[in-house]
């Protein structure tokens, strides 16, 4: 039997932009999604939009229902920054009469909410002024963190500032996947360190808010990076990956403080953002409580061949290039390795190099196609491969906890099948599959019953063949 700690939290997260809903009535301002898919709806998958997520925004009270229905104890989603002040300045009270109804509700079913802040969703109203690119915007980041505090701290006892902060910055200043569609790495550097300032002023808006008495979070890609071989060149290339796509988060969010030899390296490189006098002080003085872990696959890499080795670099591939690992296993509909040992890995890191701080898996799934394929007579999606993936995962998690790692809880990505920005709804996800060509109907998956009882029991057994 696979027992895990008492009070092991059993649930699962989305966010805002992606279940919702409702993208435009209430008084919701645009986000930079709702602004991209007017401009090129052709982008998304089947041209669905932010407009069309699962509609939790009018269905909220059935979606906890199920959740208590499959025995969730946590659930995590995020708040709109643009429905709740949609001009940046002005309280929406529609918006505070929805999200307290909604946590409360999950509170009142024995769901306890964590809730973040920004889920990818930057403001349009902000982006116009240049985004995270901007320095103001971290003021605004951290005006919106305190009124999210002031209004929903009596019910929310467990925050996050930022989802996956790699992801804004990556895909959308170095890629195609989000506005504003910008490959330059300086500029993607100065939205890195802008984003982790406004994670620190809202961590500080949050110790001096009047409900502090809960705690504090970040939600990052923690994906191990793994060398091609042991050879000294594909080392050193493993060391820059992690300090770019890793690190840089970690260290400053956990130790309050960028390492050394990766802020001398962008000096060297002519690549280091510009900062201003007193922002390593509000770094170091608001570190977080506990750390969220979004673990999908991990990254393998390595060292950029001789004659394709330039300096000053001017770019992350510059330092190392992608490995593909001949003996992965793979999600064929995602494309993404599946690799559970990464999750005992990540663990090991956190214990040993980050004082093992509390923490706990807040994303991890099994994107799938048309799973319509995999329905049986009685209408439900038989997702054994979703049920192997996680008790992969969970056995490694497991050891983990067994050596002494905090882990305090596993969140699936989704509870509801939800819209996956351009993909919409091409990979689904979710415990529950969503009909959205009918009314956004909820269906309860195999995987669903299956996880029911491994939280009833708070663990699970299995035989290995």
């Amino acid at each position: 039997m696979y027992q895990f700690p008492k009070g092991f939290l059993w649930g699962a997260a989305t966010s805002a932009p992606q279940s919702e809903g409702a993208a435009a009535i209430d008084g919701k301002s645009p986000s930079t999604w709702d602004k991209w898919f007017e401009m090129e709806p052709e982008l998304f998958y089947d041209q669905v939009g932010p407009e069309n997520t699962s509609n939790v925004y009018e269905m909220y009270k059935e979606e906890v229902a199920n959740m208590k229905a499959m025995n969730l104890n946590s659930y995590r989603t995020s708040i709109a920054w643009t429905r709740l002040l949609p001009d940046g300045k002005t309280l929406n009270p529609k918006a505070v009469a929805f999200y307290r109804s909604y946590f409360q509700e999950l509170v009142d079913n024995g769901v306890e909410p964590i809730i973040n802040l920004f889920h990818f969703d930057m403001p349009w109203w902000l982006m116009e002024k240049g985004g995270w690119e901007a320095r103001e915007s971290v003021d605004h980041f951290a005006y919106y963190a305190s009124v999210a505090f002031e209004q929903f701290g009596d019910i929310v006892k467990k925050w996050a500032t930022f989802n996956e902060s790699l992801v804004h910055i990556e895909c959308g200043y170095f890629g195609d996947a989000h506005w504003p569609k910008v490959h330059d790495f300086k500029r993607a550097l100065q939205v890195g360190y802008h984003t982790m300032l406004a994670h620190a002023k809202a961590v500080a808006a949050f110790r001096a808010s009047k409900y502090n008495d809960g705690q504090i979070s970040i939600i990052l890609n923690l994906s191990p990076v793994y060398p091609k071989s042991d050879a000294p060149e594909d080392l050193e290339a493993a060391k820059w990956a992690d300090h770019i796509y890793i690190r840089s988060f970690l260290d400053c969010a956990v130790k309050g403080a960028f390492s050394e030899e990766f802020v001398a390296m962008l000096k060297e490189a002519d690549l280091a953002p510009v900062t201003e006098a007193g922002d390593k002080d509000i770094f170091l003085n608001n570190t977080v409580d506990f750390v969220g872990c979004n673990y999908y696959q991990p990254m393998r890499v390595q060292a950029v061949p001789a004659a394709e080795k330039v300096w000053p670099i001017r770019e992350p591939r510059d330092l190392f290039r992608g490995y593909d690992w001949p003996e992965k296993r793979i999600n064929p509909h995602r494309g993404w390795e599946i690799y559970p040992r990464g999750i005992y890995d990540i663990a090991m890191r956190l214990k040993n190099s980050y004082d093992n701080i509390p923490w706990y898996i807040s994303e991890n799934g099994m994107g799938v196609s048309e799973e319509e394929r995999f329905e049986n007579l009685d209408g439900v999606i038989e997702d054994d491969y979703r049920i192997e993936f996680i008790e992969d995962h969970l056995e490694e998690l497991h050891r983990a906890i067994q050596e002494g790692s905090p882990c305090f809880g596993y969140h699936l990505w989704t509870f509801a099948d939800c819209w996956s920005w351009l993909n919409a709804y091409k990979n689904r996800y979710g415990y529950y599959r969503v009909d959205i060509k009918n009314g956004f109907k909820r269906t309860p998956k195999k995987s669903s019953f299956w996880m029911a009882n491994v939280i009833e029991n708070n663990g699970f057994e299995r035989e290995h063949v």
